[in-house]
C-alpha cells in the first residue's frame, strides 16, 4: 500500500516576543526586547497509506493544528521533511491544492448569501474542472450527501447540518486524494452528526479516499477512524489501530446482570457497583483483579440470570486515560 504522506523528524518552533507588564515594561520591549522560542512540535515522524483514515487527536495546546497547516503547506517547518502525495506542501502548495480538500468545522467556504450551487459552480472553475467530468461529479456527490433540495437555497437559511453536508461536497468537487477534516461536526445535533459520519465513512469505502481526521469528539474517531495518533505536547505519545489502542488500554470492562434477586452482592476484589436495585446489578471490574468469568460464576451462585451485558468502557473514558498519562 502507497504511502500519501511522509513526515520524518518534523519540528515547529515560534519566536515569541516578551515585554514586561505596565507601560514602562511595553517602551523597554521597544528597545531591549526578550525573544522566546516556543516549541509546537518536536520531531515527530509517521506516515499514512492510501485510503486510511487516521484520527489525530490531542489536547487544546498539544500541536495538531500546527501539523495540518505544515501538512496543507500554509506553514513552513523548522526542520524535517513533509512529503504529501509525493509533493513538498509549502513548495508545490498550488499543485497540492488540486490533490487534497478541506473542511474546517468553524469555517466555511461557502459564500453565506449565495446558495450553495453557486459556490460549486466558482469552484469547478478555480479548479479548472472539465464541464462534463464536473457535472457527473456534482450528480454523484448530491446524490451521496442528498443535498439536491439545498442546492438553490442561501447557505445563510441552511441549518447547521445541512451547511456542513454542502460544505463536505464543496471540498470534494475536484476528487481530492486526501481530505483534512478539522472538527467537521462541531455544533452539529446527533442525528446531523450520524449523517455525517456515515456518508464520511461511505465515502472512503467506495471511493478510497484518505482521510485526515481531527476532533475533539470521541464519537467522530470511533466511528469514522480506524487508527488513532495521540499527540501531547507536540510529540507523538501513541499511534495505533483503535482496535489495538482499546485492547492495550482497556483494563476494566463494565458488567451488567438481571437478576431473580431484586439486590445483589458480590464480595470480590476488584469490582466497583455502579447500580444495584429493582434485579438489575452494574459493575465496573478491574481485570487485573478479578476476571469477568468469575465474577458471573459468582453471580450464579446467589441468583439466576435472566441477562448479562459485557460492555468496553466508553471511547471518551479511553481518551481521558490516555491525556491523564
Amino acid at each position: 500500500m502507497d504511502k500519501v504522506i511522509q513526515v520524518k523528524r518534523l519540528s515547529k518552533t515560534f519566536r515569541i516576543r516578551k515585554t514586561d507588564p505596565g507601560i514602562f515594561g511595553a517602551l523597554k520591549g521597544l528597545f531591549y526586547a526578550k525573544n522566546e522560542e516556543l516549541f509546537a512540535i518536536q520531531e515527530i515522524s509517521f506516515s499514512v497509506s492510501r485510503g486510511e483514515r487516521i484520527a489525530f487527536i490531542g489536547p487544546n495546546g498539544a500541536g495538531k493544528s500546527t501539523t495540518i497547516k505544515m501538512l496543507t503547506g500554509i506553514l513552513h517547518p523548522s526542520s524535517g521533511s513533509i512529503e504529501v502525495l509525493g509533493l513538498v506542501p509549502w513548495e508545490k502548495r498550488t499543485a497540492l491544492g488540486y490533490r487534497i480538500g478541506t473542511v474546517f468545522g468553524q469555517r466555511s467556504q461557502l459564500w453565506t448569501h449565495l446558495p450553495p450551487m453557486d459556490t460549486f459552480e466558482l469552484l469547478s472553475k478555480i479548479y479548472e474542472i472539465p464541464r462534463p467530468s464536473y457535472e457527473k461529479r456534482l450528480r454523484e456527490l448530491v446524490e451521496v450527501f442528498e443535498v439536491a433540495p439545498l442546492l438553490e437555497k442561501p447557505v445563510r437559511q441552511l441549518s447547521l447540518g445541512e451547511r456542513m453536508r454542502c460544505e463536505i461536497v464543496a471540498s470534494l468537487l475536484h476528487n481530492p486524494e486526501i481530505l483534512f477534516l478539522d472538527e467537521p461536526t462541531i455544533g452539529l445535533d446527533i442525528n446531523a452528526k450520524l449523517k455525517i459520519r456515515g456518508l464520511l465513512n461511505k465515502l472512503s469505502k467506495e471511493q478510497g479516499t484518505t482521510l485526515f481526521l481531527t476532533s475533539h469528539d470521541t464519537a467522530d474517531v470511533e466511528q469514522v477512524s480506524d487508527r488513532v495518533i495521540v499527540l501531547d505536547r507536540g510529540t507523538i505519545i501513541l499511534d495505533s489501530s483503535l482496535r489495538e489502542l482499546k485492547k492495550s488500554t482497556v483494563k476494566k470492562k463494565i458488567l451488567s446482570l438481571t437478576t431473580d434477586e431484586e439486590r445483589l452482592v458480590l464480595e470480590l476484589p476488584g469490582i466497583e457497583v455502579l447500580e444495584n436495585e429493582n434485579y438489575h446489578f452494574v459493575c465496573e471490574v478491574n481485570l487485573a483483579e478479578t476476571p469477568i468469568d468469575r465474577v458471573i460464576q459468582e453471580a450464579l451462585k446467589k441468583t439466576n440470570l435472566k441477562d448479562v451485558t459485557i460492555e468496553d468502557p466508553s471511547m471518551e473514558e479511553i481518551i481521558r486515560t490516555l491525556y491523564a498519562k
